[in-house]
């Protein structure tokens, strides 16, 4: 069974579509996450949530 932990990411109306796939990226490219969701909220301010899979080493002896 695969596990997932999450990380939830709010940016503010002001950040543009450039700014927040620029942050986006380097989660992605770094840290191995991948975006699960995006929603954009009426004010415009947008809600990122991504996702990364939980490696667990089993003991084999």
């Amino acid at each position: 069974m695969v596990e997932y932990e999450y990380r939830t990411l709010n940016f503010p109306r002001q950040t543009t579509r450039a700014e927040a796939r620029r942050v986006l990226s380097e989660y992605a490219e770094y840290e191995q996450w991948e975006l699960q969701r995006m929603r954009l909220y009426f004010g415009g301010a947008r809600r990122a949530v991504l996702r990364r899979k939980i490696i667990r080493v089993r003991r084999t002896a």
